[in-house]
């Protein structure tokens, strides 16, 4: 048995998790749920970096569906983080099927980070898919199965762009095997030209970018992540992007053009999530915002950046389910998701709002937590490169985190205007997963404990110190002229109930008005075709009636000597046509 689960992928674990919950008794399934992530993390840190502990060969295709790559150990060990941390802040409010559905999801996340080919990788890929899809499925959610459609159209869509440049990367280099493309350092690619290796890797590469909320495909994130439930959302918040985060620091590391996409995904998370009126919408678009820094740091492709990238979507993970949590427990003891509906909840509700004001915090890069730790070194490694411009708007752009999440988030949350709700404080095992993620913030951020925490995951340990006096001022003087314009400008940043669209207009607006239109257009040849084909079918009803009823012509009785006569006839049919035919 040992020999066996030495050879398992640490997502086996969550999978037959998945498969058993399910059918489980309550009493079973409550520490059944907590033991799965926990098993799931002792084997990723079994994991050898570099070599195949399973080497299947299915169609003359090397398939290694256990490999850890050089980051697989950081990403895997806060995916098994993040799905214990969901399963206890649902564990006794959520549904079977939405728990199992969780469990494929996070498995099949891990899978990907350990995958060692193409064919595990894309079979994982698509697993997430359906998993994700039926967390949105399940929610008791308003219009949460219209979303999670547009959801799954999406991410089969990405799939098969992907799958194809797989195909064609398969086909042209004769393996399966995952290994990283060269890094592209010009601007506008080249190198990806239109011949049969560059048309495969920029599939492969949009594919992936779809998958990391990429534009122009960035808006399904804030369309169906707030339509699940408060538990499936904290699952959500932490799996697809950061997949995706990990197949580019995998694949396409050194290329230029992400740092550019990154920074489109920076700016485009918190326009979006000024204007936005919705809680876990504002909480939807500051994944965009914290994904573009990852992709920054993986176009840039140094060690410090990549080291950056993997530790901030560590923290990310890590303070992004802790607002969700605190987004989550709002609205499962209120009801309410709506900044226009909410506020005032400081009065009742201090444990969630403390532990919301944490996670904020961490988003907004404040010193003493993991954000600062993390966020810095993406900014460094910038600077390091002399990529001014680049660095001058990184730093606007965590002010503005700060601004749309760790302000306006608590500020019309907890504090603002006085909505009359006093609503408890969330269920015990809620409280206990949002005291755990709060903790899980602040003490990589403790001077001196990253370097014993986070550093410790990574491939190569980091020589870099972030508190030093100058970094921390200039950080401090940042954030607090932030929440100076912010309380200057709170006037002007009135609640308003409104929905915002983007280039998910293009099919939930204009694809409705094309629909319709076309249903009108062609309801009249429709009437048209259905008249003439019932006019049709009725005469050939009335041929066959005629032939095959039992008055008809062959339901007749014959004589004797009729019955002699044709089977005569067909004989000599027969035989003049043998003899005439050439042997």
């Amino acid at each position: 048995m040992n020999s066996i689960l030495g050879l398992m992928s640490p997502s086996f674990f969550m999978l037959i998790g998945a498969l058993l919950i399910p059918f489980m008794p309550k009493h079973i399934r409550v520490p059944f749920v907590l033991m799965i992530p926990v098993m799931a993390l002792v084997r990723v840190w079994q994991m050898p970096v570099g070599e195949d502990l399973i080497s299947l060969n299915i169609a003359g295709f090397n398939i290694r569906p256990a490999f850890a790559h050089a980051y697989s150990h950081i990403f895997g060990t806060i995916f098994c983080i993040a799905s214990f941390g969901g399963a206890l802040f649902g564990l006794m409010q959520s549904r079977r099927i939405e728990t199992s559905a969780a469990f494929l999801y996070g498995g099949s996340a891990l899978g990907v980070t350990f995958s060692g080919d193409f064919i595990s990788l894309f079979i994982y890929w698509e697993l997430m898919a359906i998993g994700s899809t039926l967390i949105i499925f399940v929610s008791d959610q308003k219009n949460s199965m219209q979303a999670g459609m547009r959801y799954a159209l999406i991410h089969f869509l990405g799939g098969v762009i992907l799958m194809t440049g797989i195909i064609g990367q398969i086909m042209l280099t004769g393996t399966a095997t995952l290994v990283p493309f060269e890094a592209h350092t010009s601007l506008l690619l080249p190198e990806y030209g239109l011949d049969l290796n560059g048309i495969i890797m920029w599939l492969i590469l949009i594919g992936i970018l779809i998958n990391a909320a990429a534009p122009p495909m960035s808006a399904w994130i804030a369309d169906s992540y707030p339509k699940s439930s408060p538990f499936g959302a904290v699952f959500l918040s932490a799996f697809t992007t950061k997949t995706a985060v990990f197949v580019l620091l995998t694949l396409f590391a050194g290329t230029q053009l992400l740092i550019y996409i990154g920074l489109f995904m920076v700016f485009y998370g918190i326009i979006y999530a000024m204007l936005e009126n919705d809680m876990r919408k504002i909480l939807s678009y500051s994944i965009i915002n914290q994904v573009g820094f990852m992709i920054i740091g993986i176009g840039i492709g140094t060690t410090m950046a990549l080291n950056g990238t993997a530790m901030h979507a560590f923290a990310h993970i890590v303070y992004k389910a802790l607002l969700f949590m605190s987004a989550g427990s709002v609205l499962y003891m209120t009801g309410k998701s709506k900044f226009t509906e909410l506020g005032g909840l400081c009065r009742t509700m201090k444990l969630t709002m403390v532990c919301g004001i944490i996670g904020a915090f961490s988003i907004s890069a404040f010193p003493l937590t993991s954000g600062f730790i993390t966020k810095s070194m993406i900014v460094s490694a910038v600077m390091k490169e002399e990529l001014e411009m680049v660095w001058y708007l990184l730093m606007a752009a965590s002010a503005g985190a700060f601004l749309y999440v760790g302000l306006k988030f608590p500020w019309f949350v907890f504090f603002g205007k006085d909505s009359g709700m006093r609503p408890d404080e969330p269920p015990f095992n809620m409280k206990l997963a949002m005291i755990l993620f709060s903790l899980l913030c602040i003490i990589p951020g403790i001077p001196g404990l990253a370097e014993k925490t986070i550093y410790q995951m990574l491939p190569v340990v980091p020589d870099y110190v972030v508190y030093d006096k100058e970094h921390v001022i200039s950080q401090l003087q940042l954030l607090l002229f932030a929440a100076l314009a912010f309380f200057l400008m709170l006037p002007m940043l009135k609640r308003t109930d409104t929905i915002s669209l983007d280039f998910d207009w293009f099919y939930r607006g204009l694809g409705h008005y094309v629909v319709s239109a076309l249903y009108y257009i062609g309801r009249f040849p429709a009437r048209i075709g259905l008249i003439v084909a019932k006019k049709i079918m009725k005469k050939w009803l009335k041929l066959f009636t005629k032939i095959y009823s039992p008055e008809g012509l062959l339901a007749r009785s014959w004589s004797l000597g009729a019955t002699v006569m044709w089977t005569g006839t067909f004989l000599g049919i027969y035989l003049v046509i043998y003899y005439i035919t050439p042997n």
